[in-house]
């Protein structure tokens, strides 16, 4: 029943489909079973910044095992990147800034803190996420291979509540709608006419979003659990509770063409971020050259894929109009994002709030990409990139984002 044209697109849901199963998804799901791309580092223990939580979801389903941190290979767990000339000049950078860090001392305590603000404030303006704190001692490395997104028996009042808060306190909506959350609970459905196309956009992301999660538990639900065996597949009932035309009162397809949506945003962020990687001086930093090498090879190759995709959608038409006005939006556009990547953190069953971090931090760096088009753009064939960088985590969580997708 998904067929036909995309709003606001110029593209329909059958080229994606073809584009998608037969040249990118194949190579997309080898460079995710890389060991650069398996293991993410995030911080499953901060706590709830909006309501006060102590409610962890007790089901082992829900458990998290993080790796032990001599699975994770050297060169990702010490961050560096040894292979370029680019890490070497840096390296003589870090020792030449080192040298007039020492002149600090001098400074007041107000001069200090103001430094510190500003450092964090320009680390800060072009990010769409709240960004755990890697150093902390409470994050770990977890194999994404090893704990799939899938069905745990997270549900009811709690799980709700996480999607409520984002709906109503974070989406740009008309007002007086409230939001169908489920079949026939008598919510009133949500019309988006009217509605310009910026706000449109971010809303049928957060829907795209949240209908990926629900395919995923669908798609991989526990269909038998007992003390010998349990056995996970697709659960057509709860599918069409969520999905079908009939059940939701034609809501259902509309969720689903909000995930074609997101996934056209996420392919062009992806087209758009080649310089980035294309640089000889960038590796991506196991500690194993010869796999290391491949799996660039491969990334170049789904980005090159990426970029020739014939029906991308046109970002130029975000934030054209009056350019105080756009500025003000887009602001607010990243603020709101910001917001729900921190009620992540309220997510009471770690293994969903795993992969709700991970996805919300691959938009996220989506949404940046699209949003830094001048930089990238500027980015010197060789050499450090000062102008756009992207983390580990970043570039972790958007592929890994994209490949749920």
């Amino acid at each position: 029943q998904v067929t036909g044209h995309l709003d606001d697109c110029t593209c329909d849901v059958e080229t994606i489909d073809a584009f998608n199963n037969y040249k990118l998804f194949p190579r997309l799901n080898e460079l995710l079973e890389s060991d650069y791309f398996r293991y993410y580092k995030v911080n499953l223990n901060k706590p709830c910044p909006f309501w006060n939580d102590s409610s962890h979801c007790g089901i082992r389903d829900c458990a998290v095992k993080p790796c032990p941190s001599d699975e994770v290979p050297g060169g990702i767990r010490s961050g560096s990147y040894k292979y370029s000339e680019e890490a070497n000049s840096l390296a003589e950078e870090c020792e030449e800034a080192k040298r007039l860090g020492a002149v600090d001392g001098s400074l007041s305590k107000e001069t200090q803190q103001a430094v510190l603000q500003w450092a964090r404030h320009d680390d800060s303006s072009d990010s769409f996420c709240e960004a755990d704190d890697i150093y902390s001692p409470d994050a770990e490395y977890v194999d994404l291979l090893l704990n799939p997104e899938r069905y745990t028996g997270y549900k009811g009042p709690d799980a709700w509540k996480i999607w409520n808060s984002i709906y109503e306190e974070n989406c740009f909506k008309p007002q007086n709608v409230k939001r169908p959350l489920a079949s026939g609970r008598g919510e009133s459905f949500i019309s988006l006419s009217g509605v310009c196309l910026e706000k449109r956009a971010f809303y049928k992301l957060i829907s795209g979003l949240h209908a990926s999660i629900n395919i995923h538990l669908s798609a991989r639900y526990l269909l038998q659990d007992t003390w010998s065996d349990k056995k996970w597949g697709p659960n057509v009932t709860e599918f069409q509770q969520r999905f079908d035309e009939v059940i939701t009162r034609g809501e259902g397809p509309r969720r689903l063409k909000n995930l074609y949506f997101l996934y056209l945003i996420e392919l062009r962020a992806l087209s758009k971020i080649l310089p980035f990687f294309q640089r000889p001086g960038f590796q991506l930093y196991t500690g194993n050259e010869s796999n290391d090498m491949e799996t660039k090879k491969l990334l170049l190759e789904i980005l090159h894929l990426a970029k020739s995709f014939p029906l991308h959608f046109d970002e130029n038409s975000f934030f054209a109009g009056n350019q105080k006005e756009a500025a003000k939006l887009k602001e607010e556009f990243r603020l709101h994002f910001k917001n729900i990547s921190k009620i992540m953190d309220c997510v009471g069953c770690f293994k969903c709030r795993l992969w709700g971090k991970l996805q919300t931090q691959g938009l996220g760096t989506a949404l940046k990409i699209l949003f830094s088009e001048n930089l990238i753009e500027k980015i010197p064939g060789s050499g450090p990139s000062y102008g756009f960088q992207l983390t580990r985590q970043e570039i972790v969580a958007l592929f890994n984002a994209f490949g749920r997708l």
